[in-house]
């Protein structure tokens, strides 16, 4: 498979960064680029190469990407909690399309974290290049996606809720007893696939290796948000999104139907299709997933 991979600096204030890619497919190729978003804040974007399936289904060249701060792209441990806003990631996407030279034609996925980014940055910066938008299992507000959460939490025995909650109460999220419950939790509202795939969990260790966008946007607790994120809503701007925009979700994860009810209603130019699961649908519906994203890419 034709893949590329490389890094372009990323300026921000007097330093310079580096944002490291991987494209697969020819940009030259007359077919117009996806663009993907990975999740967390925090993961690297390896759980996503699943994507190269655009490429080899339908010829479409694929853009993945390290955030600033995660995986192949420069780490930046010492920078302060406020440093870490969308912004900031809005600013190294518009850039990256720029460096790879596909800011006038690309269409954009983003899954979970990087659909939350997506939509906000659509919403607000409304790039004259993007012609489709993909929003993957994402919430409109983090305050909705919290909601999601604790309302699935409340279907857990009694003693295993009040476990948890102690637990992110008492600042001790690292213990094992914690951590074993989170992952019982996510077995069935992030990725019922088991096991897990090698991508999604090395993914996940790329936030043990290195939190600090993790723990400066998102926080430490699973089911209550303190980062700088626990306030973010992109609800009040998404009627400003002018691209035909598809929304994914499925019925076990934290972007249930209620949750992504505001992009359903407020986007302009919606479809939206559900699958049968949680949060990854490309490793749990794999070919009803690339089949939906497919369809709606090639539409002229």
């Amino acid at each position: 498979m034709n893949s590329t991979t490389g890094t372009v600096d990323f300026k921000v204030g007097d330093e310079t960064y580096q944002t490291w890619y991987n494209i697969v497919g020819d940009l030259k190729s007359g077919k117009r680029p996806l663009v993907t978003l990975h999740g967390g804040p925090g993961m690297s974007h390896i759980y996503m190469i699943s994507h190269t399936e655009i490429y080899s289904l339908y010829g479409i060249p694929v853009i993945f990407y390290d955030q600033l701060g995660i995986g192949k792209s420069t780490h930046l441990r010492d920078k302060p909690a406020e440093f870490w806003t969308p912004e900031l990631f809005m600013d190294e996407l518009d850039n990256l399309l720029v460096q790879l030279g596909v800011e006038s034609d690309f269409d954009l996925l983003g899954h979970s974290w990087g659909g939350m980014l997506a939509a906000d940055y659509v919403a607000q910066r409304q790039p004259p290049g993007l012609h489709r938008l993909v929003i993957s299992s994402s919430p409109p507000s983090e305050q909705l996606w919290d909601e999601s959460m604790l309302g699935y939490l409340e279907a857990f025995p009694a003693e295993f809720k009040e476990m948890v909650l102690k637990h992110e109460r008492e600042g001790t999220v690292s213990s094992a007893e914690y951590q074993a419950a989170i992952q019982v939790f996510m077995n069935k509202h992030t990725c019922q696939t088991m096991p897990w795939p090698e991508e999604l969990v090395a993914s996940f260790a790329s936030v043990e290796e290195d939190p600090t966008v993790s723990n400066a946007m998102s926080g430490t607790a699973q089911f209550h948000s303190t980062g700088s994120l626990r306030t973010w809503s992109v609800i009040d701007r998404l009627h400003r999104i002018p691209c035909p925009t598809l929304v994914t979700n499925g019925p076990e994860e934290g972007a249930q139907d209620y949750v992504i009810a505001p992009f359903i209603e407020k986007i302009p130019k919606v479809k939206w299709v559900r699958f049968a699961k949680s949060h990854i649908a490309f490793f749990e519906d794999r070919d009803y997933y690339f089949k939906a994203i497919g369809d709606f890419l090639r539409v002229d």
